[in-house]
């Protein structure tokens, strides 16, 4: 049945495609330019680039290339390695995530340089999606990419969410936080988002690069005290951050700013889309389908063991299938390879052998990110069912051994519980299905 467990997620990720979603939100008539609800009269823009930043915005550029191509004069999007697509009038460079590298860096500038071109005749379609704080890097004045690496690294390890990581990072920024909406003044900004962030709030996405910031530097600092990062950030992150509490920098813009008089943010889509269409596909598969929740949140071991109590107290009309979307966190205490997905359901493994489950009674449990990324891997999340626990017994693997390590990526490839899809073109966090018989 694992097969039927891979077709409710991929379900789940066609809904959430650009070319499903951007359709209904540009078009381009007559002399119209339509985006979301603001008209523009083509014969009096000046200029309209089309920019961006995420796993997604390749393919979301190609969207607006194929309904508004003629009428674009340049653009860039920066996306994730191996998750570029040919483009014809915008550029697209390809940098490091989750933590930034020199192509990240370049690619900012460059992206920045467009938008500084731009004047109150002119309009930037803007392009967002989940990795964008990792793909479109800068580094403050004073503060090497070393540093800005180091800070995102321990920021990913301590096990903080990913608005506390978008706090800090919109802080060791001169882009995040609103300040390239602050830098496209005067023009015209029209953002469409993907989120992946719980509660879909677009100053968190993407660490909210054209939206008003309600964060401070003394939030950011508070972040890192919470989980003891102030003494191990680099001291130039450290010194800039209490320079900032001390007024010495400008605080990222607020929402009295006359920077976003211009500015126009659209989320289009979201992990909620994604549930309700993996639900529609489980039901037309003949599943009773529940969706438990689209905020799954907290660490992957502890929300795995919730949602298997879950799948195991169940007594509802069979077969079932139980949803939930939301992305946990993984608090690195070992020195494997894997991603909070496998982890995810490592540890909802575990659970189930503690239950003494036979083949027989074994539900299928699938969770994995929308993008087709899980951690620095190239599985987009992992698997178990009756099968995969048949291999675990005969090769007596110890689920807690690798759940030590973090090392959910090399448990599961022994045990053909891998799911590798390849980049999706989307980002909206992450799905879980449980079939129950």
């Amino acid at each position: 049945m694992r097969n039927e467990a891979i077709e409710i997620y991929q379900a789940a990720v066609k809904a959430v495609q650009p070319a499903v979603l951007l359709p209904d939100y540009i078009s381009v008539t007559e002399d119209r330019l339509r985006l979301g609800d603001q008209l523009f009269s083509l014969s009096t823009l000046r200029n309209i680039y089309v920019i961006g930043a995420g796993k997604a915005s390749a393919a979301m550029a190609a969207v607006v290339e194929e309904i508004a191509g003629d009428y674009i004069t340049a653009g860039m999007v920066v996306t994730k390695y191996g998750h570029a697509r040919p483009l014809k009038k915008v550029l697209c460079r390809e940098a490091a995530h989750p933590v930034p590298d020199e192509n990240g860096v370049r690619s900012a500038t460059e992206l920045m340089d467009i938008v500084s071109q731009a004047g109150k005749d002119d309009v930037i379609i803007t392009l967002i999606s989940g990795g964008a704080s990792a793909l479109l890097a800068d580094c403050p004045p004073g503060i090497p990419l070393k540093d800005v690496q180091l800070t995102f690294q321990l920021l990913l390890q301590c096990g903080a969410d990913i608005g506390e990581m978008n706090t800090v990072r919109k802080h060791v920024s001169q882009i995040k936080g609103g300040q390239l909406a602050r830098q496209a003044y005067p023009a015209n900004l029209v953002s469409f988002i993907l989120s992946d962030v719980i509660g879909d709030l677009p100053e968190i996405i993407a660490s909210g690069p054209t939206v008003p910031d309600p964060s401070t530097f003394r939030d950011a600092y508070a972040i890192l005290e919470k989980y003891g990062l102030n003494k191990q950030v680099p001291a130039a992150v450290a010194d800039w951050l209490k320079r900032g509490i001390d007024g010495e920098i400008p605080d990222t813009p607020k929402p009295n700013d006359p920077a976003f008089a211009g500015i126009f943010n659209y989320v289009i889509g979201t992990n909620k889309q994604a549930l309700q269409a993996a639900r529609h596909q489980a039901e037309s598969s003949g599943y009773y389908t529940s969706i438990l929740t689209n905020h799954l949140n907290g660490e992957a071991r502890e929300a795995a063991a919730t949602f298997v109590k879950h799948v195991l107290t169940y007594a509802g009309p069979l077969p079932a299938c139980l949803l939930a979307g939301g992305e946990t966190t993984v608090t690195l205490m070992g020195k494997g390879k894997g991603g909070r997905n496998q982890e995810f359901v490592l540890a909802a493994l575990e659970a189930i052998q503690e239950q003494s489950l036979s083949g027989r009674n074994m539900p299928v449990i699938l969770s994995a990110g929308t993008d087709g990324t899980d951690g620095p891997t190239d599985a987009a999340g992992a698997f178990i069912d009756s099968s995969v626990l048949v291999n675990v017994k005969q090769l007596s693997l110890l689920p807690q051994a690798y759940l030590d390590n973090n090392d959910a990526y090399h448990f599961f490839k022994q045990v053909n519980g891998l799911l590798i899809t390849g980049p999706t073109q989307t980002n909206v966090m992450d799905i879980v299905v449980a079939l129950i018989f």
